[in-house]
């Protein structure tokens, strides 16, 4: 079901040591919504880099990896570089997952052009405010959120995210609040 490699352990350890666990099965949900779709569509992609890219995605929203200046998505990414380095993988390696982190909040990116932030961004924007819920069937649902139930995700992200723009408003949270967000997640068909 998940890549089992020491960069995979690590990746689960860390986020299961600093994400809540609302926060932690929405990393969880995004890797295993993204593998879905991409199976479905017959997407090739690289399992272990997507799995550590879904599990760090968010780590820049705690408290303790906030970044006062950079939008969430670019600390986050810096976060991500340091822990593929610390792991070992070459330097192309570490700056994927490093720029896989930055472009899930960006304009989208095709399947064609680097699978590993098409699926991040699919899988995200699925999770967090509904979007595109005809790729994800009844069965697909109920097999992910029932091992990962959403908790209070809705709220905690939308607090994350209101709080990121407050601080950074010309960043992509303080435009996607701006943009209406906290609607999108409440009339989330997930809840």
């Amino acid at each position: 079901m998940f890549p089992e490699t020491p960069a995979a352990a690590a990746a689960l350890t860390v986020a299961t040591r600093f994400c809540s666990p609302a926060l932690l099965n929405h990393s969880v949900r995004a890797y295993l919504w993204g593998a879905h779709y991409a199976a479905a569509r017959g997407i090739a992609f690289d399992d272990e880099l997507y799995y550590v890219s879904a599990l760090l995605h968010d780590l820049a929203l705690t408290t303790e990896f906030d970044n006062h200046r950079l939008p969430f998505e670019d600390a986050g990414g810096h976060l991500a570089w340091v822990f593929a380095a610390a792991a070992g993988w070459p330097a192309e390696r570490a700056a994927h997952v490093e720029e896989i982190i930055v472009l899930h909040m960006r304009d989208d990116v095709s399947a064609a052009a680097d699978p590993e932030s098409h699926l991040l961004q699919v899988a995200t924007s699925w999770d967090v405010s509904g979007r595109r819920p005809e790729e994800f069937s009844p069965e697909v649902r109920a097999e992910v959120l029932g091992a990962y139930p959403r908790l209070t995700f809705g709220a905690e992200f939308l607090a994350c995210f209101e709080d990121q723009a407050t601080r950074k408003p010309d960043s992509a949270a303080g435009r996607a609040v701006a943009g209406g967000i906290e609607g999108r997640i409440a009339a989330h068909p997930l809840g």
